[in-house]
């Protein structure tokens, strides 16, 4: 399997969720469900099977995690030699021409990606056609709704 990048704000993210899926939910559903047994007849035991099903879907995000976390490959935008380029973990402002409004963007891994907060996927077309450019160069962009101008105003590796 290939590498998926990754920030570091992102890798701390999912460590932690691991580490409250481990240490804090996987504990509380295998007491659940010792309590549910303790009811008497499983078959017909909505608790018990309730438990069973939030266990198994715990189980599921563990293993996701552990797995994303093994194929991940962190990235440091404070550590990379972008010579004022844009790369993956950088933080751009940039000016939407099509929409006459500043916008502030981070490109991160597919699984950090939140639009809402300002943090747009590397495989998003947006990030693909950003890749590699300088501040105050346009970039034109293709989405589902057309074409879309950038300007690259700053570029910030934080």
């Amino acid at each position: 399997m290939s590498k998926v990048p990754l920030t570091v704000t992102g890798a701390e993210q999912l460590k932690a969720e691991l580490q409250r899926l481990k240490t804090g939910e996987r504990p509380r559903i295998i007491q659940a469900i010792a309590e549910a047994r303790a009811h008497g007849d499983l078959s017909e035991n909505a608790e018990y099977h309730a438990a069973k099903e939030q266990q198994s879907f715990i189980e599921g995000r563990i293993v996701d995690i552990e797995n994303k976390l093994a194929n991940a490959q962190i990235i440091d935008p404070l550590k990379v030699n972008a010579n004022g380029r844009v790369v993956f973990g950088a933080t751009l402002d940039l000016m939407d021409e099509s929409a006459q409004a500043e916008v502030t963007y981070q490109i991160v891994g597919d699984d950090e990606a939140d639009i809402a907060r300002g943090k747009i996927s590397i495989s998003s077309p947006i990030a693909r056609s950003l890749i590699g450019k300088e501040a105050g160069e346009v970039v034109e962009v293709r989405v589902p709704g057309g074409v879309r101008r950038y300007e690259i105003l700053d570029i910030r590796y934080v």
